[in-house]
């Protein structure tokens, strides 16, 4: 079973700044890896392209760029699981993850930018997000306000 999650930070940052920080291959790494060190995604950022968020180990998600608007708004579309390299389409997890979005808005307000993320998760994952998200929030703040 699916449930949506909430996050936003104030980032004192013009949100083309808070953009890049985002999905630049070098920042990426370093904001991913309060979900685990070493996390990097593979793709052209490109809307209705594809796009895989992998561990070191090949572990992970793969999804479809729905919606990139940018600086404003990039929404992913999970289709299902990495498991060593190798995508996972019909196993139970991959199931389970099938159709979950995860968004991020960005909007300024007067000088700085409001970064929303929502996402949608199960069960299991639940209280993991709930701890790491605003720990890669505070990191996505720290890069865009140096």
């Amino acid at each position: 079973m699916k449930t949506k999650l909430e996050f936003s930070t104030s980032i004192n940052a013009p949100r083309e700044k808070v953009w890049h920080i985002l999905w630049d291959d070098s920042t990426y790494r370093r904001w991913s890896s309060a979900f685990q060190d070493g996390s990097y995604a593979v793709s052209d950022w490109n809307e209705g392209s594809k796009i895989q968020f992998l561990t070191p180990e090949g572990d992970g998600m793969f999804s479809v760029i729905e919606r990139s608007n940018a600086p404003e708004f990039m929404s992913f579309k999970h289709l299902g699981t990495i498991k060593e390299g190798e995508e996972q389409l019909l196993d139970k997890e991959s199931q389970r993850w099938e159709g979950a979005h995860e968004n991020y808005l960005l909007k300024e307000h007067d000088d700085h930018t409001i970064l929303s993320v929502s996402m949608d998760t199960i069960s299991n994952y639940r209280e993991y997000f709930q701890k790491t998200f605003p720990k890669a929030l505070e990191l996505i703040k720290s890069l865009s306000e140096s």
